[in-house]
């Protein structure tokens, strides 16, 4: 949905409560349907793995969904993030949103070309300005796994990871994650 007036954060106070997903991106408006059982399933798997590292290492906190409020015109909502300790503290709100970037995005792809070039181009380029330090896209349709991660400044392309692969990062140091369990049950397309 476009128009001449970029969308702002006061905009997505106005939308309906309606189980839709309504992102801005510089001023672009995505809405989002109900997501599906698998990329669900993928999302929980994921932050659980995330959660479960962060609990034994107390290094962060991982969390599903949350609220991320860059500015008026750049209010999203990723999958799941994780974020350290130190960095929480400075970028967590009172209104339980996150006014910076967290250290790691994840994306899980849902099917359509628009929701394909939201998280692939917009929020790449999104998390890129804004200090993330690693951004993951996960297709589960292709069994894959894609890590981007700050390089020169910029989050770049380093890994292409498939089910056989274990997912790794010096971010968070002794997490490992066979992608197998990710996609463990999950249909291939």
């Amino acid at each position: 949905m476009t128009r001449s007036v970029p969308w702002t954060s006061a905009d997505l106070e106005l939308f309906p409560d309606d189980g839709k997903r309504y992102e801005i991106v510089d001023g672009e408006l995505f809405v989002s349907k109900q997501s599906d059982w698998n990329h669900q399933l993928i999302c929980l798997r994921l932050g659980a793995a995330l959660d479960h590292w962060s609990s034994e290492t107390v290094a962060g906190v991982a969390n599903a969904a949350p609220g991320i409020l860059f500015g008026d015109e750049d209010d999203v909502a990723p999958d799941v993030v994780w974020i350290s300790r130190e960095r929480l503290s400075s970028v967590l709100a009172e209104d339980g949103k996150l006014h910076g970037a967290p250290d790691l995005v994840v994306e899980v792809l849902s099917p359509g070309p628009v929701n394909e070039r939201r998280d692939r181009e917009a929020k790449l380029k999104l998390y890129s300005q804004r200090g993330g330090r690693e951004y993951w896209i996960v297709d589960w349709r292709q069994r894959k796994l894609e890590v981007y991660r700050r390089q020169e400044a910029a989050l770049q392309l380093i890994a292409t990871l498939y089910e056989w692969d274990t997912l790794s990062s010096p971010l968070l140091a002794g997490f490992s994650c066979p992608l197998w369990s990710l996609f463990a049950a999950i249909p291939s397309s």
